[in-house]
């Protein structure tokens, strides 16, 4: 029997690094040009492929040449590999990329990787020593390494690790520790034990990437299992050279091969239960090409085959099954699962959404793949979720959005008491209270049944939980807001906007994700105490741009206009000559002062009060007293105003005419 591991081949940090290039390749113009920095993968065979495509292998010394071949125009692709690179290299190559449009970096760097990259850069300080358990100069390591911010060390075993530790003193420092991703997962549980042993507070990171432990765990247990193991891989692989030493372990018969031509037919070719597996970096065609020829050496390996897929195509508890649709209800599907078996598939096995028709997604004799629940043999129905199936496929959705930082949709379907639970494309993320946007000691209750935007901002790939935070798509979106507000922003712009707050000083109003402040003397053309005494926070009021500086992030703005200048209203009612009824609002000694218009006095000099001589101004005159006066100066400069009551005041003249007369009409009354 031949049995061929699931987990063989490709990880997912391979795949996509190679399905990325291949993309290239696909869409690749004439004088294009494509390179990886350094080998894409630990593959000769699929190096070779690259290279009849096209692609270059290149070091850090070629890249002065492609970017000089960029800003001629030339559009240059460089891909940088699962295993990543250097930091220094990085921001070089990032910089060129910044200055042409046509020096394009495409980052294929591993998300487990990049996770201790980031892992390295925070646990790494003077106080602070960071440990990797790994081969020192694996290509992944080296980029790890270079994170490192301060004192670093790369141990390759267990024994170096003990060693290292008995010979230093860590009375001042603290020990944190992590690992290369395809690190033996037995060698890694001792040094675990060993640090443990020599330092009691040291931090402990579990980055061997969890494909990898399955891996290695799948293969132990086949090669337990089996007589003979074959492991796919190339020489200079890391993660191919584990599987080997865990094969042998469990089985002495081990054979590391890199391609079929280098099966060795008189050691396997009698043996009854043969297993193969193969490394990260290793093409599915290479294994399907060893496999074929294994099966040729077996002639009953056809019947054994058959029945190995017998086995797992049965239907149990657990089991992924395909059947064809047979009957639409409006809360259920039936499916033909064969073999007098009847799939049956309820409406919330399939959906969360209640608007939506069972009849618009499925139609009679549709395949469908489902996860089985529940079986009675005796009724022959199964009943079976879509839902899960659905949450599996769609976790890789969710692991590229991490990636990608896409902003996606999520149904919020619960609160918790440290955040809310959202759905996207079927897979439940966690979404902590501190993203959700909402004030502290908010209700979490009023996001649920919402749609919010969100952005996965975490991956915990060995538990399949994802975090997503709405407040990022906020944060981004307003730093949009002002990206575009400060592009279009210029002197005498006029906005209209809500007070946010008041000072002593002024009154800032939001513009639309930024804030300008109307000083307290542009609020209002008369002077005032407080902010508070014209506007209050939330009014909404129309100012104008005085000036801007977008490197303080400041902006001054204007309330006050020109047509609400109380000067100008008085000279368009009043000139020199006119007459006004004015209301007293002062009294001191030499005269007193009265409001023509508001935010406009005049002086009503002591002189100019009466017809005769006063002792005191508030013998005649008190605040609150309206009277007549005439306009009888006007400075423009200054901007003042003389006014006088004595000037509307009959003259001795015109006051003895006035008696005159009235005793004439007083005589001429008596006469009659």
């Amino acid at each position: 029997m031949i049995t061929v591991a699931e987990n063989a081949g490709f990880c997912f940090g391979v795949k996509r690094a190679t399905d990325t290039i291949e993309e290239l390749i696909k869409n690749k113009k004439e004088g294009d040009i494509i390179c990886t920095l350094g080998k894409l993968i630990h593959n000769e065979q699929y190096n070779n492929y690259l290279k009849e495509n096209g692609v270059s292998v290149i070091s850090l010394e070629h890249t002065p040449a492609l970017f000089e071949k960029a800003m001629e125009g030339k559009r240059v692709s460089i891909v940088i590999r699962a295993h990543g690179i250097e930091y220094d290299i990085q921001k070089e190559l990032e910089d060129c990329a910044e200055k042409s449009e046509n020096f394009r970096i495409i980052d294929c760097t591993c998300p487990y990787v990049k996770k201790i990259h980031k892992i390295a850069a925070e646990n790494s300080n003077k106080e602070e020593i960071f440990i990797l358990i790994g081969q020192g100069e694996h290509p992944e390591v080296k980029s790890i390494m270079s994170y490192v911010n301060n004192e670093g060390y790369v141990f390759s075993s267990s024994d170096e690790l003990e060693d290292y530790l008995k010979a230093k003193n860590f009375t001042n420092f603290k020990l944190n520790m992590a690992a290369q991703t395809t690190q033996k997962l037995t060698e890694w549980e001792k040094c675990e034990k060993i640090i443990k042993k020599h330092c009691t507070n040291a931090k402990i990171f579990d980055t061997i990437c969890s494909v990898t432990e399955k891996r290695q765990t799948e293969a132990s247990d086949l090669a337990s299992k089996n007589d003979v193991m074959i492991v796919i891989g190339g020489r200079d692989s890391s993660n191919t050279s584990k599987l080997v030493q865990v094969c042998k372990s469990r089985c002495p018969k081990t054979y590391w091969i890199e391609t079929a031509k280098d099966l060795l037919f008189d050691e396997i070719g009698h043996a009854k239960n043969i297993g193969i597996t193969a490394g990260a970096s290793t093409p599915d065609s290479i294994i399907q090409e060893v496999k074929e020829i294994m099966e040729n050496l077996n002639e009953n390996f056809a019947q054994m085959l058959e029945e190995e897929y017998a086995k797992k195509a049965k239907i149990y508890v657990g089991a992924t099954v395909t059947g064809t649709v047979m009957a639409i209800s409006e809360n259920e599907i039936s499916l033909d699962l064969g073999d007098k078996l009847t799939g049956v598939i309820t409406r919330d096995q399939i959906t969360d959404s209640n608007d939506v028709k069972l009849s618009e997604l499925f139609k009679i004799g549709d395949s469908v793949e489902a996860s089985v629940m529940s079986k009675s043999d005796l009724d022959g129905i199964a009943i079976l979720s879509k839902k899960k199936v659905d949450v599996v496929k769609n976790w890789q959705k969710i692991v590229d959005y991490a990636q990608s930082q896409e902003i996606v949709n999520a149904k919020i379907t619960k609160a918790t008491k440290g955040g809310v639970i959202a759905s996207i494309d079927g897979v439940e993320v966690f979404i902590p209270a501190s993203m959700t946007g909402v004030a502290q000691d908010g209700n979490m209750e009023e996001l649920v049944n919402t749609t919010q935007e969100v952005k996965v901002v975490e991956i915990k790939e060995d538990k399949r939980r994802a975090i997503a935070s709405i407040k990022a798509v906020l944060r981004d979106k307003k730093a949009a807001e002002k990206e575009a507000f400060w592009a279009s922003i210029e002197e005498g712009k006029v906005y209209e906007g809500p007070v946010k707050s008041l000072t002593s000083y002024g009154a800032f109003v939001d513009l639309g994700g930024v804030d300008g402040l109307v000083h307290i003397t542009e609020l209002s053309w008369r002077r005032i105490k407080h902010p508070n005494e014209v506007v209050k926070v939330g009014d909404v009021i129309k100012v104008f741009v005085k000036s801007f500086d977008k490197e303080a992030n400041r902006i001054s703005l204007g309330h006050k206009t020109d047509d609400q200048n109380p000067w100008n209203i008085f000279k368009s009612k009043y000139e020199e000559g006119s007459v006004a009824s004015v209301k007293i609002v002062g009294v001191t000694t030499f005269g007193a002062f009265a409001e023509i218009v508001p935010g406009v006095d005049g002086l009503i000099h002591i002189s100019q009060i009466a017809d005769r001589k006063i002792d005191s101004v508030a013998n005649v005159l008190k605040v609150g007293d309206v009277v007549d006066a005439q306009v009888t100066g006007i400075d423009e400069e200054k901007q003042k105003v003389s006014l006088s009551i004595r000037a509307l005041l009959p003259t001795e003249e015109e006051v003895s005419e006035e008696v005159v007369e009235e005793a004439n009409e007083e005589a001429v009354a008596d006469a009659e």
